[in-house]
């Protein structure tokens, strides 16, 4: 019989809770839960109001994977959701994970969470801008770096503040809170943002998803602004073949990343790093921080970084 858990006064059921979910490092579905208690206030904070995708393992990475948007069968009536408008298929009920209940019942699931730029009282509306910077192998995250550089300089000359986090996986996104704004218009600006880092550093970045052109350089995907799209929410856990968390991290760490490892994070390590730094995605929270986009693009683009380190070894 599975364990009933009183979290602030609403019943769950727990499951499973000794099953090893990453193999590697003996990781347990226990061990998940907590990890997501332990993060779960700016967890919250960031899921706040958004739609959520799941991403779900149930037997961990190595198991079936499966990404849904619908609210999963059997979800507790107190959960909240929300319809959401698709073009193809017309409004759907999607969750909103606007608790510490709710964000147990959706971890004991064990998912990934993935949330659109915009919040459900105004879809499609971005207050947020998102650059996913992906590297071809063997290129990594250390290539992704030099690029944020680059794109830390272009984004302040337009006035904008930058977040940046690991992806959780192999590379690394960057941020920006912005005043609300069409997500098609979010997305030309970030195209455009794409394009001029492509010919300011042709060795290094590539605006276009054509696999032929990504190995050994750093795929700068505008794309994750359109409305229909997610990206893996910060302080999630990934599908990978160890606990490693979507973590975000400073411009100083960005700048001396000469090997992967220096920004890959395992969920043990992010509640120091809470404790150290607090949560580095906190201007996203905060609408005074925010900026309007652009009408123009600034007349000035940043030099080219230099590139040290190799950034070669494998993930």
């Amino acid at each position: 019989m599975s364990p009933i858990t009183d979290v602030e006064g609403r019943r769950l059921p727990l499951t499973n809770l000794d099953k090893v979910l990453y193999a590697e490092t003996a990781t347990t579905k226990g061990e998940v839960l907590h990890y997501c208690t332990t993060v779960a206030g700016p967890l919250l904070a960031h899921l706040h109001d958004r739609p959520l995708s799941f991403l779900r393992y149930p037997d961990g990475p190595e198991g079936q994977c499966f990404f849904t948007k619908n609210v999963p069968p059997g979800a507790p009536s107190w959960v909240k959701t929300c319809e959401v408008p698709h073009s193809a298929s017309g409004p759907a009920r999607q969750v909103l994970l606007q608790d510490l209940p709710s964000l147990v019942w959706a971890a004991n699931l064990v998912v990934e969470l993935h949330t659109p730029q915009w919040k459900c009282q105004a879809p499609g509306i971005a207050d947020r801008l998102v650059l996913d910077l992906d590297p071809g192998s063997p290129a990594t995250i250390v290539e992704c770096c030099a690029a944020a550089q680059w794109l830390y300089d272009r984004l302040a000359a337009d006035g904008l503040e930058v977040c940046a986090k690991t992806s959780g996986s192999k590379g690394l996104h960057l941020i920006v809170p912005i005043e609300p704004t069409p997500s098609e218009r979010a997305t030309a600006y970030a195209k455009t943002l794409a394009t001029e880092a492509a010919a300011a550093l042709p060795d290094l970045v590539v605006a276009k998803m054509t696999k032929a052109l990504r190995p050994g350089k750093v795929f700068l995907d505008f794309s994750q602004n359109a409305a229909a799209k997610t990206t893996a929410v910060a302080y999630t856990l990934r599908a990978r073949a160890t606990p490693t968390v979507s973590t975000p991290v400073t411009r100083d760490e960005i700048a001396e990343c000469t090997d992967p490892r220096q920004l890959t994070f395992l969920l043990d390590e992010i509640a120091p790093r809470l404790a150290h730094h607090g949560d580095l995605l906190g201007p996203l929270l905060d609408p005074g921080r925010a900026r309007p986009l652009p009408r123009t693009a600034s007349p000035r683009a940043p030099a080219a970084p230099n590139r040290t380190g190799s950034g070669r070894s494998s993930t």
